[in-house]
């Protein structure tokens, strides 16, 4: 373990990305185009995207609402960068939720904050829940509800900019091994069908997580295999920013 952080100092979280998603690493004063002055983000997927955020006031631009997680991250580089479009940006994730369960609580939680740019990452739980006998849905019911929440928001929201997010696995760890990982990519080739279908911005998480096991072993990246850890949440806020940017 120790040799692994060694050799993941010597080697910086963007070089990570850049390894993955392609683009220029060099930003222009007028870079993050696509957020315009009082434009509303919201975030919204499981406990990856919560990450122990507060859940009675839920306000924007707060760091207790938005939490410590990857959504904390990369809304402090925002606000740091882009003082003058006065952001407005939105934690929503819940623990343990799987498609369906973001749709049960899509009025509240995402059309009627009416987000310019809505990001989400959703999908390890609608594998993690049928593997522990905690539920029954396949595959095909994942990717049937992503495209009935997305044809939904479009819906009420058709200006809206839609960001989907890899869902992602690292075995060896404490909660996920070999197993896991074909069955998985079942969910993460819907999840970029439904991607490419809508027209999205895709972040790779797994490509870039399976980048970084190059400079350390996945429990530097994550805490059991699904949730980062402190390097992987500045991994993952790396990798969404330089989806946008």
């Amino acid at each position: 373990m120790k040799s692994g952080i060694g050799i993941a100092a010597l080697v910086n979280i963007p070089a990570i990305v850049s390894a993955v998603i392609p683009g220029s690493s060099e930003r222009k004063n007028n870079h993050y185009p696509m957020f315009k002055r009082g434009s509303t983000i919201l975030f919204q997927g499981d406990s990856i995207t919560e990450y122990g955020r507060e859940k009675e006031k839920e306000l924007p631009n707060n760091a207790f609402s938005i939490g410590p997680g990857y959504v904390y991250l990369l809304t402090a580089q925002l606000m740091k960068t882009l003082p003058n479009r006065e952001l407005i940006i939105y934690n929503r994730g819940i623990s343990g939720n799987k498609v369906f369960q973001l749709a049960n609580r899509w009025q509240k939680d995402c059309l009627d904050l009416k987000p310019d740019i809505l990001s989400i990452l959703i999908g390890v739980n609608d594998y993690w829940y049928l593997r522990n006998g905690m539920y029954d849905g396949t595959v095909a019911d994942y990717e049937r509800d992503y495209r009935a929440l997305l044809n939904r928001t479009k819906e009420h929201l058709p200006d809206v900019t839609l960001i989907i997010g890899q869902p992602f696995v690292l075995p060896n760890t404490e909660a996920v091994d070999e197993s896991w990982i074909e069955p998985m990519k079942g969910y993460q080739q819907a999840a970029k069908r439904v991607a490419d279908d809508f027209n999205t911005l895709w972040v790779p998480y797994q490509q870039v997580f399976n980048e970084a096991l190059k400079y350390a072993p996945a429990n530097y990246w994550t805490t059991d295999g699904v949730h980062p850890s402190v390097a992987g949440t500045q991994l993952m806020a790396e990798a969404w920013l330089k989806v946008v940017s």
